[in-house]
């Protein structure tokens, strides 16, 4: 495909700024999103490359064993797992109080585990209404103290009418729409993708992360949702022209500077429309016309929706040139990276090569890190009720780095009296103090 040179594009900066003070992962904080370094490489650094866990290999084998290591660095755990559960839960206690018939589904990233430490939770809430009750759940959000009254916005003039809000308790933003079946499809879709290609995932995570710490994440700040962003992936593992991506042991790091190389590079955005069903295609956009709804013209990121064919994914990206930009961008510096002539001439602001392009803020670490605490303990003391005397014992057997935490964990719990008297005296005798 030819490629596209997209004219100058005015981005709506005052909601983009506006969104990075609520965007933890954003590792830029107002400089232009392109620089990965500037006074002295402050914006990137190795100290930020925390899923580095060995000495990599040179070249592209090297950056395909530290996506490998970020995947699993950022991969959810089971205390962020049971953390979402609590919130999903108490949405939906609060929602069946309302409307004891209606049903809360979830889908988006937290039903496909495509999700990262900072990722919303999307919930559709199924009944009979005539107009999306959004007014009245809102009052009763607030009247539960699951958020803050400054913490909670009912989006009603949306193409998609949502109720957008931040769990007090957790700090985790959830997305609440009414009767959307077609999001329900979509997750089921990705899902079935998911055991296609087994690449998909870790692909994602860095994707994401990437958009992500550039605000580029969101339509809400003109960028691409996650949706559409793994509707292009599949897209261009269907159509990759000389690799069976649905293998499992492909190099990671070719795929992802491909991906780059090709959705910053050698798209046509102008042009071109993707289709994802029957095996995937680029389409010419004046072929998906006839697909259409009257009224309505193919956009600049042109995607065909798989559950709804008439529905295009990309239509509200309006900052798309800006995406287009930062993938031409992490092509180059990653094409780069991985060069003879990096070995030759190493930056020793960079220990990594992914390091280059993203990084793990400190604010994203702190969260986890207070998520694993909070929610391990939380998790621990739910497993009382089913002998946790017994599981505590099983633990203290462990070496002494981790009998001190679970004598500390007892400890707690007795205090906060979850924990009977006898239980804890036998836990403390059992390891002899």
């Amino acid at each position: 495909m030819k490629n596209q040179h997209g004219s100058k594009h005015h981005h709506q900066s005052h909601s983009n700024s506006r969104r990075r003070h609520l965007n933890r992962a954003n590792t830029f904080h107002g400089i232009h999103p392109l620089l990965t370094h500037g006074c002295n490489g402050h914006y990137v650094d190795s100290s930020s490359s925390l899923w580095k866990t060995r000495r990599y290999s040179p070249g592209i084998n090297g950056l395909h064993e530290e996506i490998v290591d970020f995947f699993n660095f950022m991969s959810p755990r089971p205390e962020e797992e049971a953390m979402r559960r609590n919130v999903v839960n108490r949405i939906e206690g609060v929602i069946k109080d309302l409307w004891p018939t209606s049903k809360v589904e979830i889908f988006g990233s937290f039903s496909t585990g495509l999700y990262l430490p900072t990722s919303d939770i999307d919930l559709v809430v199924f009944g009979k209404w005539d107009h999306p009750p959004l007014q009245e759940l809102e009052h009763a959000l607030k009247k539960h103290n699951v958020t803050g009254p400054y913490s909670i916005k009912v989006l009603d003039k949306a193409s998609v009418p949502i109720i957008k809000l931040t769990d007090h308790e957790t700090e985790v933003k959830v997305d609440i729409s009414f009767n959307v079946e077609t999001a329900v499809k979509a997750a089921q879709f990705i899902k079935s993708y998911l055991k296609k290609y087994p690449v998909l995932p870790p692909l994602i995570f860095v994707l994401k992360q990437f958009l992500l710490q550039r605000d580029l994440n969101e339509v809400f700040t003109g960028g691409i949702s996650s949706y559409s962003l793994i509707l292009m992936a599949i897209s261009f593992l269907q159509l990759h022209p000389r690799i069976d991506t649905r293998r499992s042991n492909i190099n990671l790091g070719i795929l992802l500077i491909e991906f780059f190389q090709l959705y910053g590079h050698d798209f046509n955005y102008m042009k071109t429309g993707i289709r994802v069903t029957n095996g995937g295609a680029y389409l010419c956009k004046e072929e998906m016309l006839k697909t259409m709804g009257s009224g309505n013209r193919p956009s600049m990121l042109c995607i065909e929706d798989p559950v709804q064919p008439g529905n295009d994914v990309g239509r509200s990206s309006y900052g798309v040139l800006q995406v287009k930009q930062v993938f031409d961008f992490a092509y180059m510096v990653l094409t780069h990276g991985v060069s003879p002539l990096a070995r030759a001439y190493p930056n020793r602001e960079y220990d990594c090569t992914l390091g280059r392009i993203i990084k793990v803020s400190p604010e994203v670490l702190a969260y986890r890190e207070w998520t694993i605490k909070k929610w391990g303990v939380k998790h621990y003391a739910k497993q009382e009720n089913h002998g946790m005397c017994t599981t505590l014992k099983q633990n203290l057997s462990e070496p002494v780095a981790k009998k001190n935490f679970f004598v500390r964990l007892v400890i707690s719990r007795f205090l906060e009296g979850h924990i009977c008297a006898s239980n804890t005296i036998e836990v403390l005798q059992f390891v002899k103090l």
